[in-house]
Order: structure tokens, then sequence, then C-alpha cells
């Protein structure tokens, strides 16, 4: 049998839905077709976690997912996790309060999000497996100055988010030095990119599979020029 981590994989998501998610890849894309890739991206990511070798898998969700495009299938996907409400004024907060409600399983937490589909179980899966062994927090740094994932041996430090400015060129390096403020040493995971812009989007579509890159390439076909 294969050995499994004591750790929570915690998926920070929100629902699919037409002017609600992925708002930056409007334009070129209409809102529905945004959010038709932010669904693509999502179920990508939830396979990938319910193929990791962990022992508890959350997801901290917002929004309405009777409203989200590919509705029935994301029903079915949640189905295998646990499935949490975001709580919080700001995205920071919410990133706090998930870190402590996924806790509750009393194991490491490794937290990402849903804008990585190329991210495969191996990547998670190794993760997992860094963080149980040491009381070192991990980062994932993303190639445009932010993190893909967060690894943290105590819910504690993740209050300290609150205050980290989101979605900057410099969220990493602030993040890393809040963590290390509260005493741990930050060891980094392999940089990836994530899926901001359009432009981010078909570059990882070229690198990857799954739903994602077929819903990037079903876009192309009907008339979008890929870059």
């Amino acid at each position: 049998m294969t050995r499994r981590s004591e750790t929570t994989l915690l998926v920070i998501a929100k629902a699919p839905i037409a002017g609600f998610a992925k708002t930056r890849l409007t334009p070129p894309l209409s809102p529905r077709e945004a959010a038709r890739v932010a669904a693509a991206s999502l179920l990508d990511t939830l396979d990938a976690v319910s193929r990791s070798e962990v022992t508890h898998r959350v997801v901290a969700f917002t929004g309405a997912l009777a409203s989200a495009e590919c509705r029935g299938e994301l029903a079915r996907a949640l189905e295998r996790f646990e499935v949490m409400p975001q709580r919080g004024a700001d995205f920071g907060t919410r990133l706090a309060n998930a870190h402590a409600d996924a806790a509750r399983f009393g194991a490491p937490v490794l937290q990402i999000g849903m804008d990585t589909p190329q991210i495969g179980p191996e990547v998670l899966t190794a993760a997992a497996d860094r963080l149980a062994l040491g009381d070192s927090a991990l980062l994932g740094p993303a190639e445009d100055g932010g993190w893909w994932a967060l690894g943290l041996p105590s819910p504690q430090p993740a209050r300290v988010l609150a205050q980290v400015p989101m979605s900057t060129d410099r969220t990493g390096e602030l993040t890393r030095d809040a963590m290390r403020h509260c005493g741990y040493r930050v060891l980094d995971l392999p940089r990836f990119g994530d899926v901001d812009t359009f432009d981010d989007a078909i570059r990882i579509a070229a690198a990857s599979g799954g739903r994602f890159a077929r819903t990037i390439h079903a876009l192309h076909d009907r008339g979008l020029v890929l870059r």
C-alpha cells in the first residue's frame, strides 16, 4: 500500500460564474467563456488533488454552485471533498480562516488555488510529503511574483495573510518574509505560472492537458487566435 502523508490538502475555490470568476480573461473572452475556463481549471485541480497521496482533502468555496458553469460535473467532483464556506471580507482574511478551518483534522495544511491546472498529483504529493517531514513552511512561487502554494505545520501563521497585499508582484516575497517573522524556515517548492490573463491561459494550455487545455483549444477553434 502506498504511504499517504499526514497532510490536509486545501483548495481555495470560487464558483465559475460569468462575471464572477476569471474576469481578467475578458476581453478577449466573454464572461461566460471566462467562467468555462475557470470551471475547467478547477475541475483539473480537483482531479489532481483527488489523485494525490494525502489524508484529507478540503475545498474552501465561495459563490453559488447552482449558478456555475459545469455545475453538475463540479458537484460530482466536490462529493470527494470536505467542502467549507470561505469566511472573511477580503482575500487575505479568507485564506487565514480557511487554514484555521482545514486544520481541524490535526494535520499540516498544504493550500493551493484553482489557477494552476497544469500541476499534477505527483507534484502535490511530493509537496505534502515534504511538509509532513518537519516544522518548516513551504512556499510555491509563481512566475508573476505571487505564489501558488503555501504549506503550514500549524494554522496560526496564516493569520498574517490578512496583512499581506495580495495579487501583486511582491506577494510571494512578502508572504515569505511574514512566515519567517513567525519563526518558520521557508522552503521553496517548484515555480509555476498561474492563469491570471488570457496570455497565461494560452501558455499553460500549450504545456498541459486535461479539461483546461481542451477548453482553450476549443475557444481557439471557434476563432480566437493563439499567440
